[in-house]
């Protein structure tokens, strides 16, 4: 028997990648150096949620319809899930190094450099995301293992664990000295780009995606019963963050660079947000206490959430060398400006491409990994 529809999976990915577009947007608005630290912190702090609950919603979507008292099937998971990632994953990789190269003057890589930027997902700045993804789905059944055994306490010592092991990835002085002092550069790569492929980075928020997709309707129960509980941790682990931020400029002297490097979601405080961020959200579009008019706009971010993500630094790149040449500074209404045309431009391009791969199949497969609807 089919499951119903949750609208609030696709919700959640259009909110996943405004932030991230927001995220990329504030790191060019940093190069100013009179940079407003209020906005910086819209836009690099209050959307640090959005690379994690992408794998979040990703478990969710994918236990929500998996059957645990079936068996498994790990090849046929894995030929869906290449169409699906690893196929876009390498033809947007092959894209952008095509395109870089000719646009910045630098060439094609060579062989070597050309497997470590597939490899560790550098081909552009955004191609990371689906590495770690393509990771987490070779481990599916590592995965499954968990979700089917694991109860309430295994959440707290996993949450635990995730806390430390990420604090210690991001954090520890001496560990990442060792890293940057190697002289062994292939062993100092894997090191290095960690944070590029190493999935123990987001277990925690992947498992927790899987089991309360596999607990449904307690989870269900407990958003419409603890609604208001959810959006108070919501607003107290923003307000945690934030201040976690403006402490670090304030108080440590920190640059906003430095001050959002520090504040991210890999730190204690960004793992609660993640965590805090990713029931409210779907809470929010489960409960759907809002005009429903906004469902529109919802979804049709949804449904161009993943194009956008992977085709936005484009346009950020053609923006930010348009105003490079003519010498704009990018202040911060211009900076409010670019981040709505980086949104309107790649949802329109992704709508676009969409409407052409309905007579050439072929061009949605190649990048998005889905075969055209056929009309009936």
């Amino acid at each position: 028997m089919p499951k119903q529809h949750l609208a609030a999976i696709e919700y959640i990915r259009g909110i996943s990648m405004l932030g991230v577009i927001g995220i990329h947007v504030g790191s060019q608005y940093l190069m100013n150096p009179a940079s407003n630290a209020h906005l910086t912190a819209l836009f690099e702090i209050a959307t640090r949620f959005s690379v994690p609950i992408f794998f979040f919603i990703s478990a969710f979507g994918i236990f929500y319809n998996m059957d645990l008292d079936q068996p498994f099937s790990y090849r046929r998971f894995l030929q869906k899930r290449s169409r699906a990632v690893v196929l876009p994953y390498l033809v947007w990789s092959l894209f952008y190094l095509l395109h870089d190269g000719w646009l910045y003057g630098v060439g094609f890589p060579a062989p070597l450099s050309l497997a470590s930027l597939i490899f560790f997902g550098n081909a552009k700045y955004q191609l990371y995301f689906l590495v770690i993804l393509i990771w987490f789905y070779l481990l599916m059944p590592l995965w499954i293992s968990i979700v089917k055994h694991i109860n309430g306490k295994g959440l707290l010592l996993l949450f635990a664990l995730q806390v430390a092991f990420d604090y210690f990835s991001s954090f520890n002085v001496p560990f990442n000295t060792m890293v940057y002092g190697m002289e062994n550069p292939v062993l100092k790569s894997f090191l290095l780009y960690r944070l590029n492929y190493w999935v123990l980075h987001y277990v925690f928020i992947f498992i927790i995606g899987g089991y309360l997709a596999v607990h449904f309707d307690a989870f269900k129960s407990f958003m419409h019963n603890e609604r208001k509980s959810i959006c108070l941790f919501f607003a107290v682990s923003l307000i945690g963050l934030l201040s976690y931020y403006y402490f670090l400029l304030s108080f440590r002297n920190y640059t906003q660079m430095d001050a959002i490097n520090t504040a991210h979601q890999l730190c204690p405080l960004g793992i609660v947000y993640t965590l805090a961020a990713s029931l409210f959200f779907f809470t929010i579009f489960t409960e759907q206490r809002y005009p429903q008019i906004l469902n529109s706009l919802f979804s049709l971010l949804g449904r161009h959430s993943y194009f956008a993500y992977l085709v936005h630094p484009l346009f950020i790149g053609y923006m930010m060398l348009a105003l490079e040449g003519r010498g704009i500074i990018m202040t911060a209404p211009k900076a409010i400006a670019f981040y709505l045309a980086t949104v309107v431009l790649s949802i329109a391009a992704a709508a676009i491409t969409r409407s052409i791969g309905e007579r050439f199949p072929m061009l949605t497969m190649l990048t998005l990994g889905i075969a055209a609807s056929k009309k009936k």
